[in-house]
């Protein structure tokens, strides 16, 4: 700009400075979430279908959970990348329900479209879109069921649908609720951190099973070490068990046989001394976390001890929390309290196959604060998508559980906030009324894409479903066929349903309020 005729202008930004200004910057932050929102629409719901991912170290991944799809895709666009950390923030905080609020953010965004084009001020849609969420909340308010039985059981199988666990439904999801109970009854909370998971690689995922303890790969270091211990008590080393090393260079001059045979003497005295203080304690398993010296590990094998060395931070973890065992760091320093117990230990030779670590079990403990899912199955991707399924169900469940509250499935509660958001529309005397009937019919967009992807019509069963919100008698939303009816066998925990709607809201209504896209690169 010019103060007056003849003064050159000031420049504030360097040439390639590109800036976007008006409607069109809402027009095209709405057309990149749209293109978003339409690659995982397919995925949603029991009858989505998987998308093959070719990663860029030329792995490929076969998937339909959303969070795996966000993760992978190298985004540029800064409306996608917006979008992505809503999705990100989602799977943190939820662990499930990254697609619904994909497609209610693209929908609440479609919908605004529309809204701008003829007129509306973005403000007015966002006042619009708050007054709709407040009235959505409420509507959960009312809906919310209390946790039962059958109702963990649902939330466990609801999770699990449209995945790869789902041809063995009844079986993954009954081992979901076991292990949550199993961590909640010997005294801890039943989260999803407390469940791990193993691949046995052997089998068909009907060979899957609960372990009430830890399991894990690696190698015996003795093939005549016991196996097969019963109540056994287990000590856990957190360091190695060897004569520590010197950090410093040092040379010992000895000029006598009797001198030599003084300092091998002592050497294999410290090795006594740490061999006799793990027999004392009366251990008969010991879990190492670095190497075992070759003469300490023949020393305990001979008092039929049996020992894993070598195990990682997180399994030396998992086994004190599962077996009740102290982790501790100086084997002198070692006693009989510091013991825990597990009901069975076995470890299983890998001889047949090119694996080189064997498979240790600890199974069996009395009060495990962890426990293992064994996932059985030989396929590679998947086992994954399996595991994958199986983790996104212990989120949902163990929420469920902590929370006390679910919500009915199968686009039965979005169809009924839409209905109670038209409700709340009826007493706005203002254009506000505009964006919260478009708040609503964005709410249908999970219906809608449940009935799509099932190979239904979306508007008459929309249509059918919204009549039934409207009477307000039996909860009913889209069964797994596509038609409408009863859903008791779909349950959600409501802290997913609400995460999700609150998450898409709040994105919409911040990218409704950006006027001006500066991009310093001139794209």
């Amino acid at each position: 700009m010019s103060d007056g005729a003849g003064k050159p202008p000031v420049v504030i930004a360097s040439e390639q400075t590109s800036v976007t200004s008006g409607t069109d910057v809402q027009e095209k932050l709405i057309s990149a979430s749209q293109v978003f929102s339409n690659l995982l629409k397919p995925t949603y719901g029991p009858r989505g279908l998987d998308k093959m991912l070719y990663k860029t170290d030329g792995n490929t991944a076969i998937t339909n959970d959303g969070a795996k799809i966000v993760s992978e895709l190298l985004v540029k666009h800064p409306a996608a990348k917006m979008l992505v950390s809503m999705c990100e923030s989602q799977e943190e905080a939820c662990g499930d329900g990254v697609t619904t609020t994909m497609l209610l953010c693209g929908s609440l965004l479609q919908e605004a479209s529309t809204l701008l084009r003829k007129g509306l001020h973005p403000l007015t849609l966002v006042d619009g879109y708050r007054a709709s969420l407040s009235a959505a909340i409420s509507q959960m308010d009312e809906d919310a069921q209390e946790v039962s039985e059958d109702r963990v059981v649902a939330v466990a199988e609801t999770a699990l649908r449209g995945k790869g666990a789902e041809v063995a439904l009844d079986l993954f999801s009954s081992l979901v609720v076991e292990a949550l109970t199993a961590v909640s009854s010997s005294g801890g909370e039943p989260r999803a951190d407390k469940v791990s998971m193993f691949k046995s690689g052997k089998g068909s995922l009907r060979a899957s099973r609960l372990i009430r303890g830890v399991a894990f790969r690696r190698r015996v270091p003795l093939d005549g070490l016991p196996n097969n211990l019963e109540d056994a008590p287990v000590a856990i080393m957190g360091g190695e068990l060897k004569i520590r090393s010197m950090t410093r260079d040092a040379q010992i001059q000895i000029s006598s046989a009797d001198q030599l045979d003084e300092f091998i003497g002592a050497e294999k005295s410290r090795k006594d001394a740490i061999s006799d203080a793990l027999i004392a304690t009366g251990a008969r398993v010991v879990l190492c976390g670095g190497e075992v010296d070759k003469e300490i590990l023949h020393r305990l094998a001979d008092e039929d001890i049996l020992i894993i060395a070598e195990l990682d931070e997180s399994e030396i973890r998992n086994a004190s929390e599962a077996t009740g065992a102290e982790v501790n760091d100086s084997v002198l320093d070692i006693s009989p309290e510091d013991l825990g117990i597990c009901g069975l230990i076995a470890w299983e030779r890998n001889e047949a196959t090119d694996m080189v670590e064997d498979i240790i079990r600890i199974d069996g403990c009395h009060t495990p604060g962890v426990v293992t899912i064994e996932v059985g199955g030989d396929g590679k991707e998947a086992t994954e998508e399996v595991i994958r399924g199986i983790h996104d169900s212990l989120r949902a469940t163990s929420l469920a559980l902590e929370e006390n509250q679910v919500l009915p499935g199968g686009g039965c509660t979005h169809s009924r906030m839409a209905d109670a958001v038209r409700r709340e529309a009826e007493a706005e005397p203002g254009r506000a009324r505009l964006a919260m009937e478009a708040f609503a019919r964005a709410l249908e967009v999970i219906p809608s894409t449940l009935v799509e992807n099932a190979g239904g019509n979306p508007l008459d069963h929309v249509l059918e479903l919204r009549a039934a919100s409207r009477d307000g008698g039996d909860l009913v939303g889209i069964a797994a066929d596509g038609s409408v009816g009863g859903v008791d066998d779909a349950w959600h925990p409501r802290a997913v349903i609400q995460a999700g709607l609150e998450s898409a809201t709040e994105t919409a209504m911040s990218m409704l309020r950006i006027d001006q896209v500066i991009s310093s690169r001139g794209d």
